[in-house]
C-alpha cells in the first residue's frame, strides 16, 4: 500500500527530529501551527542548542535539488512569521540567537541537514 504525501512527509519530520536530537539539538515543537490570521504557516519543528533557537523546513522530493526549490520565498516568509509569533508566545527564547535549518531528503530517506539555510 502506497503511503500519502501526508505519511511520507510526517515520517520524514520524525527522522529528521531524530537526527537532530543525535546532534544534541533538544526538541522544543513539532508541527507548530500560529493558527488563523497570522499569515504564517506551520513550523515542522522547533529546537534549541545552547543560546540558538533552530526552525527547520523539512522537505523530500525525487532529489536534493528539488527538495531544496520546495521551499520557496513565501514559504520562508511563512516560517519567519510564524517563528515571530513562536517568539512572542514563548518570550523566554526573545534573547536566543534565531536560525533558520532545512533537512532534506531524496526518495532513499537520506537526510541532508543545511544549517543556517536562510535568512531574514
Amino acid at each position: 500500500m502506497k503511503k500519502s504525501n501526508y505519511q511520507t512527509g510526517h515520517f520524514a519530520e520524525k527522522i529528521a527530529l531524530f537526527l537532530l536530537i543525535l546532534k544534541g539539538y533538544r526538541p522544543i515543537r513539532m508541527n507548530y501551527i500560529t493558527g488563523r490570521g497570522t499569515g504564517a504557516g506551520e513550523i515542522d519543528l522547533i529546537l534549541s542548542k545552547k543560546q540558538t533557537l533552530i526552525f527547520v523546513e523539512v522537505k523530500k522530493r525525487q532529489n536534493l535539488t528539488t527538495s531544496a526549490e520546495a521551499i520557496t520565498i513565501k514559504n520562508k516568509t511563512r516560517v519567519a512569521r510564524a517563528a515571530e509569533a513562536f517568539i512572542r508566545k514563548n518570550p523566554k527564547y526573545k534573547n536566543y540567537q534565531i536560525r533558520f535549518d532545512a533537512i532534506l531528503f531524496k526518495n532513499n530517506f537520506i537526510p541532508h541537514h543545511i544549517k543556517d539555510a536562510w535568512r531574514l
